[in-house]
């Protein structure tokens, strides 16, 4: 049902036919990778480049290294064109005429910077970034990396409303890191390759708001007692730290992010080909709950979000988390739109 992504080009055909990629020229893309130059930036850029439905890679940051990573990329022997543009004043061009750009735009929490700090920094960009793309690419499919996703997605929406060119069929949140980390875990406690598992995440991207719809995962989880269960969730609702402890305060999750992120941009691409049954989970404008935006299964077609697909019937527990969530959910989306209000 989900959509999969990223093996190695050579591998592709192999493995899974047509079924991820098309190496046909009817239709080619350009992608807009806004952060190139970070920790998730750069593999994300390299994955990308392995797709051959897009023809143009943009790289954007406003680190001076980022023409380099163009360079660095550009003698990979895939077809992917790659041009790399630093600063603010060179954004114009990197965004212009894209048909897809992903944001893992942003800045870690540093020493001394509180979560108030972090999130002016980050919406600020993303508001910067938003205005860009209403007046040089207002028909583009953001695909926002940006924590914290659940404010950022409705920052970029109210931009775009503000701009006259707002589609809520292509704005969407990247969530699909949960059930990349949902579809790991699963596999591991079942002895199954990870790749067949499948399993909807709903809700947003951090902490409680992360719903792992494990009633729904196929094949079911090894786990008959409730405390299992229990632990699963939570473990999925705070892989985040899990990774941050790990590398014992050198870094954060950006291999897994940049492979998340990769994973909804070929989704993305697939639907705008006009592949059908293209199905991936990410945060958008909803009226599925009190939430004005939710994360949950979609369908992708020729113009972004095709087909809500909605959550599906809930176990008890399940609905006690989604209960627990939407407070929290409601409470980030106000403070996003509350920032463009300002």
């Amino acid at each position: 049902m989900f959509s999969r992504v990223l093996k190695p080009v050579a591998t592709v055909a192999v493995q899974n036919g047509a079924k991820n990629f098309s190496t046909s020229s009817e239709l080619k893309m350009k992608v807009m990778v806004a952060g190139a130059s970070g920790g998730i930036g750069q593999p994300l850029s390299l994955l990308l480049k392995q797709n051959p439905l897009i023809s143009q890679l943009a790289l954007y940051d406003i680190a001076p290294v980022t023409p380099g990573v163009a360079v660095d990329l550009s003698h990979m022997d895939t077809p992917a064109k790659v041009l790399g543009y630093k600063g603010p004043e060179e954004l114009a061009c990197a965004v212009a005429d894209s048909h897809v750009i992903v944001v893992p735009a942003g800045v870690p929490r540093k020493p001394g910077m509180t979560r108030d700090d972090l999130f002016n920094v980050n919406a600020s960009i993303v508001r910067d970034l938003a205005e860009c793309v209403a007046k040089n690419a207002p028909k583009a499919i953001m695909c926002i990396i940006t924590n914290p996703v659940n404010s950022m997605v409705p920052i970029a929406s109210e931009v775009l409303k503000k701009n006259g060119v707002y589609d809520p069929n292509r704005v969407l949140g990247v969530t699909t890191l949960d059930v990349v980390r949902a579809c790991s875990f699963i596999g591991t406690i079942n002895g199954v390759d990870p790749r067949c598992v499948t399993i909807p995440v709903i809700g947003g991207h951090s902490g409680v708001t992360i719903i792992p719809v494990l009633s729904q995962a196929n094949p079911a989880p090894k786990l008959t007692d409730q405390s299992k269960i229990e632990a699963l969730t939570k473990r999925i609702q705070e892989a985040g730290t899990e990774v941050v402890k790990a590398k014992a305060g050198g870094g954060s999750a950006t291999l897994s992010m940049a492979w998340a992120g990769a994973r909804i941009a070929n989704a993305v691409l697939r639907g705008l080909k006009g592949e059908e049954n293209v199905v991936e989970c990410a945060y958008v404008k909803s009226d599925l709950t009190e939430a004005k935006y939710f994360a949950n299964p979609l369908c992708f077609g020729k113009n972004g979000v095709a087909k809500n697909l909605g959550y599906g019937k809930l176990n008890a527990y399940e609905q006690q988390l989604l209960k627990a969530a939407i407070p929290e959910l409601k409470k980030n989306i106000e403070t996003g739109e509350k920032f463009v209000s300002k």
